[in-house]
């Protein structure tokens, strides 16, 4: 409403300056109270409707575009997660392996000087479930490390929708 009212304020100074400077060639124009006014401000009025409805459409695309940017900066964090729980996951199974090739190093030049003694045996059934409890230590270290891995992403990556934006 208040631009239709500017709009109207421009328009009727111009138009009664131009009555008032109607000589010359041209025919003098129509005084302002000839001028449809109610057919003005319709105009002014649809002018507006029409910039609050362009202004609607920008910002619904605006919001759009947020969205779809957090989509996908969530869809990267969510992949560097999964990428830090597989490399841990990796690191870990690398770890045991080695572990267990270095046990057999170990265990092979005794199995030749002692062919069969019983207490190894028990002796590995007894550290299992101590490796099954450091496994599961490591994996919590792992799931740790990944939500703070996770963390840092989400908070590194502040994306502005303007570049004149403070």
């Amino acid at each position: 409403m208040l631009i239709a009212a500017a709009i109207l304020a421009s328009v009727l100074p111009v138009l009664a300056y131009s009555a008032e400077a109607g000589s010359g060639t041209h025919p003098p124009a129509a005084p302002a109270q000839e001028i449809d006014l109610e057919a003005v401000g319709e105009r002014i009025r649809q002018t507006g409707a029409q910039m609050q409805a362009d202004l609607k459409k920008a910002r619904a695309r605006l919001e759009a575009q947020k969205a779809q940017q957090e989509a996908a900066r969530k869809r990267e964090a969510e992949l560097a997660r999964q990428q830090a729980i597989n490399d841990e996951a990796e690191r870990a199974a690398i770890r045991e392996r080695k572990q267990r090739e270095a046990a057999q190093k170990q265990a092979a030049p005794q199995k030749q000087a002692a062919p069969a003694h019983p207490a190894p045996l028990a002796a590995h059934k007894q550290t299992e479930p101590a490796r099954a409890v450091d496994r599961a230590k490591e994996e919590q270290a792992a799931k740790a490390r990944a939500a703070a891995a996770l963390e840092q992403a989400l908070h590194s990556g502040d994306v502005k929708a303007f570049a004149d934006e403070p």
